[in-house]
């Protein structure tokens, strides 16, 4: 229960500092920013939007600094080679794999995997989405 309380009280204290910092008044201006920028591309704006605030409410919610260094290797080889056969023995950590037990490979592989999936997925909706910047 003090856990949760601490976090509780985690969460309110990051509230508190996005509305003291303006947090809401930048993301309503890069939310039509992006939106006209997005219109001007073709895009339909009210997916955009969903799009555009899934992504923000992704950042808020977790720490994704590891989870979008992931990303970036997903999607590096994507893009120069598109979807691969061997791309979870790509993505494997040689040293830490060789050190697990059976079981543990075996868990690593399903969560490497896990983790890929969602990276997929956001790969092809960010590309959905993906016009050219200023």
């Amino acid at each position: 229960m003090a856990n949760e309380l601490k976090s509780f009280k985690q969460y309110a204290r990051e509230a508190k500092l996005r509305m003291k910092s303006g947090f809401w008044q930048d993301y309503r201006a890069a939310l039509e920013r992006e939106t006209a920028r997005a219109e001007e591309a073709g895009v339909e704006p009210s997916k955009f939007i969903e799009y555009y605030m899934k992504k923000t409410e992704r950042s808020l919610r977790y720490d994704c600094a590891e989870e979008d260094a992931f990303y970036e290797k997903v999607k590096k080889i994507l893009d120069e080679e598109g979807e691969v056969t061997d791309v979870i023995g790509r993505l494997t950590d040689k040293r830490a794999f060789e050190k697990l037990t059976y079981e543990q490979q075996q868990r690593y592989t399903l969560e490497l995997s896990r983790r890929y999936r969602r990276a997929l997925d956001r790969y092809e909706r960010e590309k959905e989405f993906d016009f050219p910047k200023d």
